[in-house]
């Protein structure tokens, strides 16, 4: 009996070990995507994960798990086993949920060190827009009409301190207006909001909007970076209207901070060689996006900075119901 036991256990050490040897993957990856289809995270994260499909030799599956603007599906992966077969495709409202649960009253969703930044894709600044019959030709036409009619004006977000809430916060906190704000579960749905006419402007990444200005149905009057936009030149900054408000929408790979370096170096290589990918980098610039690559070192440290300046971000902007 001690015998069968003792190579039973032999065998199962084994097995456990082989296993553990398996080059990673040995099965689909799923990208969650932690908004709904049509805004940035998922126009990054679809031909990113069909590049890094092609370099792994395994299909990674995009799934969109939207919610509580983003936390839900970024708590969805940080709770999720540290094996690589989980990744996470976020954009920069990763670095404010926390921050915002804090200020809510309530227990974060997830923590920012439960994730490990793999790579940044894109880091855009987002751009006020607004639909093309609005009465609105400049950002100073839009100041100066919510200054006399304040609370009027309502723009469109991705939720609670998301991506798209936080910038005209910012703005409003600035150029000292006020403006309603109206959550939806995801830029593409604030988007479409607008464009029926629910909504008056939406702050959003390029790449959200940029087939609907070439359609001629939406105005873009600013945008919150310095310089001028490559896909937008004619755009000017906020701060080009004497605003000093500034605010990037950026889109990065995380995995479960507990995830083993081998797979972590796998996933960092596939996601370089999907940044350099040609036909990647076509369908996210034709979207609005150039790539803006940063490896795992730049970009930790990057979120890092990102998180700092946000919290402070966040505590202006204090408790939203």
């Amino acid at each position: 009996m001690l015998r069968r036991t003792l190579v039973a256990a032999v065998l199962a050490a084994t097995a456990a070990l082989a296993v553990a040897q398996q080059p990673y993957p040995t099965k689909p990856v799923t990208m969650i995507v932690p908004f709904p289809p049509g805004g940035l995270a998922d126009v990054v994260g679809r031909p990113v994960a069909e590049a890094m499909s092609r370099e792994l030799g395994q299909p990674v599956v995009v799934e969109n798990r939207a919610g509580a603007g983003g936390g839900i599906g970024m708590a969805y992966v940080a709770k999720a086993p540290a094996d690589g077969y989980t990744i996470l495709m976020s954009l920069s409202s990763f670095t404010v949920l926390p921050e915002a649960d804090v200020i809510i009253g309530r227990s974060p969703l997830y923590k920012l060190d439960s994730l490990k930044p793999i790579a940044r894709f894109t880091a855009d600044p987002t751009v006020l827009a607004v639909r093309a019959d609005a009465p609105w030709k400049t950002v100073k036409d839009f100041v100066e009409d919510a200054r006399k009619r304040p609370g009027a004006i309502n723009y469109g977000s991705s939720g609670n301190y998301g991506t798209m809430h936080v910038p005209m916060e910012i703005l409003a906190q600035n150029a000292g207006i006020k403006m309603t704000h109206v959550p939806f579960t995801g830029a593409g749905p604030a988007v479409v909001a607008l464009l029926s006419g629910q909504i008056d402007a939406v702050s959003t990444g390029p790449a959200t909007v940029l087939q609907q200005v070439k359609a001629g149905k939406v105005r873009v009057l600013a945008h919150w970076g310095n310089g001028r936009l490559v896909t937008l030149p004619e755009v000017p900054s906020l701060k080009d209207s004497g605003y000093d408000a500034e605010y990037a929408q950026w889109s990065g790979l995380f995995v479960p901070a507990n995830t083993p370096d081998a797979v972590v170096q796998r996933l960092r290589a596939a996601a370089r060689t999907a940044a350099n990918d040609p036909k990647v980098k076509e369908v996210i610039l034709g979207a609005g996006s150039p790539i803006l690559y940063q490896d795992t070192p730049e970009f930790e440290k990057y979120v890092q900075a990102d998180a700092r300046r946000m919290a402070d971000v966040v505590k202006k902007i204090g408790k939203v119901e």
